[in-house]
């Protein structure tokens, strides 16, 4: 099997585990969302050259997603994912990671924060979940069907600008979901939706829980992110005791790609003020 998706593996938590490295100095793991075809390297490959000019930067895929092993009893829950984030971290001995989550991403690297902050230096966050917000059903990823055009429509409503989404990016993503396969992770994840324009209530971490997170937070959300509403980072200002927050206009769910300069350059000054 060959794929660009497909990198280095290393046994983390039982599970051989696909990632993506480049890079050197302090390790940045960079942890992909959830949906359809999505992979460490389908989110991240665009701005990882830039970010391993001055760091060992690191793409898993998490359990669940991408080319990562599944075993056939696995239970999805942030339990799981949390346990296998941090196998993944004691395999390659990594000291004090900075986290940059996106969505998904962020939801697991808050949740991994909240049980051992002491364990990383930093973390960035993009249109990542905290306390409740209502979802309203629509064209879902929970009962997608694997075709090019279904891609195409599905990834179309992530972005602002949807000229974002090119045939590239589309037919990577296809490959990955007819070569990998799952839905079982991304259906662990939301509740299964109603009828179209329904609202349903989707449950991140709690206030209670974001007060714990003692490593220092960046924030980063689009304003008209459809996916994660951008209460969820004023949330995490709000609660996180060591929190900044930087919202982009004119930006849906994908800062990495639809800011992508700005995103590299506020990534990479947090990191560099960090102990």
């Amino acid at each position: 099997m060959s794929h660009p998706a497909i990198g280095k593996s290393v046994v983390a938590a039982g599970l051989k585990t696909n990632y993506h490295e480049m890079g050197s100095g302090r390790p940045v793991i960079l942890l992909h969302g959830s949906g359809m075809g999505v992979s460490g390297w389908e989110n991240w490959h665009r701005v990882m050259p830039e970010l391993a000019k001055q760091h060992r930067v690191l793409a898993p895929d998490i359990v669940g997603f991408g080319f990562t092993e599944r075993p056939a009893e696995a239970q999805y829950n942030i339990k799981f994912w949390v346990q296998h984030l941090t196998g993944f971290i004691d395999a390659l001995g990594l000291e004090k990671p900075v986290l940059v989550g996106n969505s998904f991403g962020g939801s697991l690297a808050l949740a991994y924060a909240a049980r051992q902050s002491d364990k990383l230096s930093g973390m960035v966050l993009m249109g990542t979940p905290a306390g409740d917000f209502t979802r309203t059903s629509g064209s879902s990823a929970w009962y997608y069907e694997p075709s090019l055009e279904n891609m195409g429509a599905l990834l179309r409503e992530f972005p602002y600008d949807k000229s974002i989404v090119t045939d590239e990016m589309v037919a990577s993503r296809h490959e990955v979901t007819m070569l990998a396969g799952g839905l079982d992770a991304y259906r662990a994840l939301f509740p299964e939706p109603g009828p179209a324009g329904e609202q349903r209530t989707v449950r991140g971490l709690p206030p209670s829980t974001l007060e714990q997170v003692t490593t220092p937070v960046l924030a980063l959300h689009g304003r008209e992110d459809k996916m994660i509403p951008l209460e969820c980072s004023l949330r995490i200002a709000e609660h996180v005791p060591n929190a900044e927050l930087h919202v982009f206009g004119k930006c849906g769910h994908w800062v990495q790609i639809e800011r992508q300069d700005q995103f590299v350059e506020q990534t990479l000054n947090f990191i560099a003020r960090l102990a």
